[in-house]
């Protein structure tokens, strides 16, 4: 399985994990179908170690997700699936009476999680909501927005909570990049000048539920996303996989900031249980992956040596330019290494 084995001193990002979490749109699969190697990849961590997963996604189940990733030859019981709407409604549950009347803005699995809480469910303003939750669905339209809207004019957070799933700007579909619930929830901001409390990536309470679930002391978390995905994984204190088969690619991790930088990039999943490369500094600053190497002169970052393997490149490139201190847009970065 593994492309290099040259050093037993090499650990696998696998190395010493008990629990594997992980994303689904742009690890696990592209709209409804899977990416290449991420299952039998992930099936075979399932021999070894505990696997979960975690979805900002608020418009499915837990079931329905389970079954949608068993279909793909996957492994995994409902209870496996963290998703957005848990952790928004134990977030609900902090912020207002039991039994409720809340305003849903989402889907079947937003809606399901609000009602195994105890809340009502209504989807009209005039119902009179104690609080606005919002989650993604391709079925949201315009008339859903305004009832939010409605719902939250002339309230203050106290008085009317809103509390949203997550603020991914942008979800992979099948046919490319898509909006997501942030594009919605940015709507209705717009109209009620108003920003919501949020509980799915990047904020850690998703993180946290799925580490107690799990009862994990060392999780590895693996994402497409830096602004979501590695981000929360950051501030939830768990090592993180970037993992090259979705949102974020070359071009994203160059200018990546230090709060959302990966434990480890890796092309697909198969490089989980393969030696992650040593990055080796030079004391004038080069840095080296294998073989490949590069350099900061100046304001040029300097291909050296481009070795055998792109993302050798790539991870030298992202290794020289983060120690650097420097922000990317004040450096000339060659397109060979993002392109």
């Amino acid at each position: 399985m593994a492309l290099f084995r040259r050093s037993s001193n090499e650990p696998a990002p696998l190395d010493g994990v008990d629990l594997v979490l992980a994303d689904l749109d742009g690890v696990v699969y592209k709209g409804p179908d899977a990416i290449p190697h991420a299952v039998d990849s992930l099936n075979a961590v399932a021999e070894t170690t505990r696997v979960g997963y975690i979805t900002n996604n608020a418009s499915r189940t837990d079931a329905t997700v389970a079954e949608h990733l068993n279909d793909l030859g996957l492994h995994v019981q409902p209870s496996d699936v963290v998703t957005s709407p848990q952790a928004a409604v134990r977030l609900l549950a902090q912020h207002v009476p039991a039994g409720a009347n809340i305003l849903v803005v989402g889907g079947e699995g937003l809606v399901d999680e609000v009602q195994k809480a105890g809340f009502a469910v209504t989807r009209s303003a005039d119902d009179g909501p104690a609080a606005v939750i919002q989650g993604f669905s391709p079925e949201i339209g315009w008339a859903d927005l305004a009832e939010a809207s409605f719902a939250l004019q002339g309230r203050t957070d106290s008085e009317r909570p809103w509390i949203a799933t997550n603020t991914d700007w942008t979800i992979p579909v099948a046919r490319g990049i898509a909006p997501g619930n942030g594009t919605l929830v940015s709507a209705v901001h717009t109209a009620v000048r108003r920003l919501p409390l949020v509980a799915g990536k990047p904020e850690r309470a998703i993180f946290d539920e799925a580490v107690a679930r799990f009862g994990a002391q060392k999780p590895l978390f693996i994402g497409d996303r830096l602004d979501t995905d590695i981000l929360g994984a950051n501030r939830a204190g768990i090592d993180s996989v970037l993992v090259l088969t979705g949102i974020d690619r070359g071009k994203q991790l160059l200018a990546a900031g230090a709060d959302s930088r990966p434990t480890y990039i890796l092309r697909d999943l198969r490089g989980l249980d393969e030696p992650y490369p040593e990055v080796r500094t030079a004391r004038n600053g080069a840095v080296s992956v294998r073989e490949a190497t590069v350099a900061i002169e100046g304001n040029d970052v300097r291909i050296v040596a481009e070795g055998a393997d792109p993302v050798d490149l790539l991870r030298a490139a992202c290794a020289a330019i983060w120690n650097s201190g420097r922000a990317i847009y004040g450096l000339e970065v060659p397109e060979r290494l993002y392109s």
